[in-house]
């Protein structure tokens, strides 16, 4: 099993965090594989120490792989997690208050982006 953390918004605009698991199935010798996911893009991402975004919603939902550092996402509702490289995020609040996302440690920050259809 694979897990991974949404971040989505309710009805009210509201956004939450959700832990999900991912099944994976025996493939033999390569090891335990998800089913496929349709992807639309691929985006290599950079940011300054310094990143520190305000409230803001996904342009689109999307999954973001950390590759190095840490960042903390805090929903509308004011509830915090701090996230390092090697974790994955279903961004899905595309709509309603949105999150706010800073960068933890004072260093740059790659990610990679992997936006959905």
């Amino acid at each position: 099993m694979f897990s991974l953390t949404r971040v989505y918004s309710d009805a009210a605009g509201d956004s939450h965090f959700e832990d999900v698991i991912v099944p994976l199935a025996e493939a033999g010798s390569i090891g335990r594989l998800s089913e496929a996911i349709p992807a639309k893009s691929v985006i290599f991402r950079e940011v300054e120490p310094s990143y520190d975004w305000n409230f803001h919603a996904a342009p689109e939902k999307q999954y973001i792989i950390l590759l190095d550092g840490e960042i903390e996402i805090e929903t509308s509702l004011g509830d915090k997690r701090i996230f390092k490289a090697g974790e994955v995020l279903l961004m899905e609040d595309t709509t309603g208050k949105g999150h706010k996302t800073r960068n933890v440690q004072p260093v740059k920050r790659k990610s990679i982006f992997i936006t959905l259809p």
